[in-house]
């Protein structure tokens, strides 16, 4: 894998002394990807170009504070605060894991991945705001205009970071799996105990397409590098997104966590979010959820902190990288079925779940299952309906569904087997049945 932060235009604000600054720091950062490939440089070389990184970095934090002030922006206390934890705490961080390390191969991909995530975001969010237009809170606002408006604030913040246009596909996203995904959690609090927290979803080939471009990735799989440039952001990302509420600045971030997409759907299983956005780039789907606030106990995935992230993240993307089981995807409304057909098949295959037709359908959409175990019995929506929805679809007709139901009569199972399905179980079964069935079907296949 080769890194290189490519250089654009839209990167530059307008401001002389910054821009120069900015294109002078993504130019050591391209040195320090450099001397990390060489392995004749010493590890004194890669020393001096991070303390070199980093005098550079305070010196130009001076100087667009300076200009700042000049022209009385108006953001210039929250945009300082920005500088002032990079300087003071992220930064500091990452020099003690550095000497800990010895200047370890890891430590320096974590260094330069931060901080190439952290200077990519920046610029691109908070020093463009520098010279733009102030954007006012949101304050006294109906529900669904402060949805709106956030809405658009996402899509624009995607505009700028990546050149794409997003669409919102969903105002109600449930967690559902989103291809082969990477899972975020922010943890906010003020220091009266109020909490708050944002999730982002990612599929995994729009982060190669977008930060993996940027830092000019080859590899069609993540690694440390791009996960943390991922992290620092997704950041700056919330930070931005915070400037229009009201109350917000009151808020810092408390904890960080990668999930499992198990622990995800813990998360949505025993809480409903505030608001939660489906969006589809063109290069993959992302969702931006912002949940209640009862949810800083354990169980929700190990938290990232100074000294562990380097660890936090290469096990995060160990487990993203195991080899790929078949999906299945189980149609049920009752969830005794789903946790039990979860149980019985979570071991050999990958098991996802949806209540409904509407669920089975947007489900089908995001990540593609092998196969589909639908109940034939449900409300709203039955087994035969959703089949229809499905064989409806040019890019789903060719997905095999096996029906699982309770009814055992002679009419039932030929209403069933006149719609062709791949196959047709009993859930009175003994569940060694069910499984040898649906292992024979793939060995079958």
């Amino acid at each position: 894998m080769e890194n290189q932060l490519v250089w654009q235009d839209r990167y530059n604000i307008g401001v002389d002394i910054i821009d120069k600054e900015h294109k002078k720091l993504f130019s050591i950062l391209n040195k320090l990807f450099n001397y990390k490939k060489d392995e004749g440089k010493s590890q004194w070389v890669c020393q001096e170009g991070i303390k070199y990184f980093k005098d550079h970095a305070m010196n130009h934090f001076i100087e667009e504070e300076a200009y700042m002030a000049s022209i009385n922006y108006a953001g210039f206390e929250t945009h300082r605060g920005l500088h002032d934890n990079f300087r003071k705490v992220t930064l500091p961080a990452l020099e003690r894991e550095l000497e800990r390390e010895e200047y370890s191969a890891d430590a320096i991909n974590h260094f330069l991945g931060v901080c190439a995530g952290w200077l990519i975001a920046h610029t691109l969010i908070e020093d463009h705001a520098i010279t733009g237009k102030s954007v006012s809170k949101w304050v006294n606002l109906l529900p669904e205009e402060e949805q709106a408006a956030m809405r658009q604030v996402i899509i624009d913040l995607v505009y700028d970071l990546f050149q794409l246009e997003a669409r919102v596909i969903s105002k109600s996203y449930g967690g559902e799996k989103i291809g082969e995904g990477i899972y975020y959690r922010l943890a906010y609090a003020t220091q009266k105990g109020d909490k708050w927290e944002i999730i982002f979803a990612f599929e995994e080939k729009l982060l190669l397409n977008t930060v993996g471009n940027i830092l000019g990735t080859k590899s069609d799989s993540l690694n440390d590098m791009l996960m943390n440039a991922v992290r620092y952001m997704a950041r700056q990302f919330v930070e931005r997104i915070k400037e229009h509420f009201s109350s917000a600045e009151l808020y810092e971030m408390k904890e960080e966590n990668l999930l499992s997409y198990e622990q995800l759907q813990k998360i949505f299983n025993r809480e409903r979010p505030q608001s939660s956005l489906l969006f589809d780039t063109g290069a993959g789907y992302f969702a931006f959820c912002v949940m209640a606030p009862h949810l800083l106990e354990n169980g929700i995935g190990t938290a990232i902190k100074a000294d562990n992230a380097m660890k936090e993240v290469k096990k995060y993307i160990k487990k993203s990288n195991v080899s790929h089981k078949s999906k299945i995807l189980v149609v049920d409304d009752s969830l005794v079925v789903q946790q039990s057909m979860k149980d019985l098949l979570g071991n050999d295959y990958e098991v996802a779940v949806a209540q409904s037709g509407l669920s089975a359908i947007r489900c089908i959409t995001l990540d593609r299952p092998d196969l589909v175990l639908l109940d034939y019995e449900m409300p709203v929506c039955n087994g035969s309906q959703v089949l229809e929805m499905i064989r409806a679809e040019k890019d789903f007709e060719d997905i095999p569904v096996i029906f699982l139901t309770g009814r055992a009569d002679g009419e039932s199972v030929k209403k069933v087997l006149a719609l062709k399905p791949a196959g047709y179980l009993i859930k009175s079964l003994k569940p060694e049945e069910i499984k040898n069935n649906i292992d024979g079907f793939f060995k079958n296949k």
